[in-house]
């Protein structure tokens, strides 16, 4: 259970792994290649709008060819895509060699998430999820720092080396691994596609993916802003950068170790609760402004990273809950939502608002709020292991 919770939460950090490593080289790019910000952080954004596409394909794939077959096909593409963008020479060159390593990327946490439903019962899941968490919340943590020495010792290019020697780790462990897709369907795929109607069908699923999608769009926003606000507005160096984005990571983390110790006590649906009205406090907190310098920004981003730490593994596992088949096609649309808004949330913040953090603090007051009523419009007609 431990090695394969480990792997799991691996191939779940892909996401962060391949954009906070990435993320102190951003104003670096933006003065070798003298080109706007907005344009450099496409590659971020189009990052996570490619990867919300190849997350559709590659859950109902996991369904008719089981699990390990598409997710090694994906492994492989993100290396060698890893790659292309180390040997990119302008800004063009690495979008393209972005697209493609997304490509591959999106294998890796929709399968992950399919392999844990495949593997462990609900009463178990939740725990094993929370563990993920807190596994895969050391990926943004230690990430900008990775990425800061790097930048400090050697050039921009050997980032995405550093991500290819990750993607042949994955690859490794991801071959010796059972395959836990035991009912492969035999079915065209065209039928699978159907499997998106007939899942999209089941309203608790389809509302709670809602609810709960609302709750990643200030964590996206946070992703694409916080080195131009941190570096740029605050003016501190990177390796000060990888240790403010250091401590939010931390914070998702402290989120998810407080579901994973004590979520049987406090219960799926409390756990819920605390941690959406978290997010709405930690937004206001933003607002106010209350604190000097960097601490205006780093401690209200804190509050709602940990909120949203807490609140990740008993909503992922409460909707995982209300389906019984096609766990891949489930799979790919609960990330599918996380991602295209998060993709959404990464585009607007990078335009050029006057203020990025009254921009996300409002985000994730407004994002809360909602994700609130929803919550409680929703919350009577869910049953779950554990309330």
């Amino acid at each position: 259970m431990i090695r394969l919770t480990f792997l799991l939460a691996l191939l779940t950090a892909f996401p962060p792994l391949s954009t906070a490593m990435y993320l102190p080289a951003i104003p670096t790019l933006v003065r070798i290649w003298d080109k706007p910000f907005y344009l450099v952080n496409l590659t971020l954004v189009i990052f996570f709008a490619v990867y919300c596409v190849f997350i559709l394909i590659y859950g109902p794939l996991s369904d008719k060819y089981g699990r390990k077959p598409p997710l090694i096909a994906g492994l492989i593409i993100y290396i060698a895509s890893s790659f292309l963008c180390a040997l990119s020479i302008n800004v063009y060159m690495l979008i393209f060699a972005r697209v493609l390593q997304a490509a591959g990327a999106a294998s890796a946490a929709t399968i992950a998430l399919s392999i844990a439903k495949d593997r462990f019962p609900p009463s178990k899941r939740e725990k094993v999820l929370s563990y993920m968490a807190v596994i895969m919340a050391l990926a943004p943590m230690l990430s900008p720092m990775i990425g800061s020495l790097v930048l400090i010792y050697f050039k921009w290019r050997w980032i995405f080396i550093v991500q290819a020697f990750f993607g042949i780790i994955s690859i490794f462990f991801v071959s010796f691994m059972a395959e836990s897709n035991l009912d492969k369907k035999d079915v065209s795929v065209r039928e699978l596609a159907k499997g998106f109607g007939k899942t999209l069908k089941n309203k608790n699923f389809t509302f709670l993916v809602i609810c709960f999608s609302m709750l990643s769009l200030p964590l996206f926003a946070f992703t694409a802003a916080s080195s131009y606000i941190y570096i740029s507005v605050f003016n501190i160096r990177e390796t000060m950068f990888s240790v403010c984005f250091g401590i939010n990571a931390a914070s998702l983390m402290a989120g998810s170790i407080t579901c994973a110790r004590f979520g049987y006590k406090i219960g799926t649906f409390r756990l819920i609760n605390i941690g959406i009205i978290g997010m709405v406090l930690g937004g206001i907190l933003m607002l106010l402004k209350l604190f000097e310098g960097p601490l205006q920004f780093l401690i209200p981003m804190a509050v709602i990273s940990y909120s949203f730490g807490l609140s990740r593994p008993p909503s992922n596992n409460l909707i995982l809950e209300q389906v019984n088949e096609d766990t891949g096609t489930a799979s790919s649309l609960m990330i599918f939502s996380y991602f295209i808004l998060g993709a959404i949330s990464m585009a607007v913040v990078s335009l050029e608002w006057q203020d990025k953090i009254v921009y996300i603090g409002s985000l994730a007051s407004l994002c809360g709020l909602i994700s609130f009523i929803l919550w409680r419009f929703i919350k009577p007609h869910i049953v779950a292991d554990q309330v």
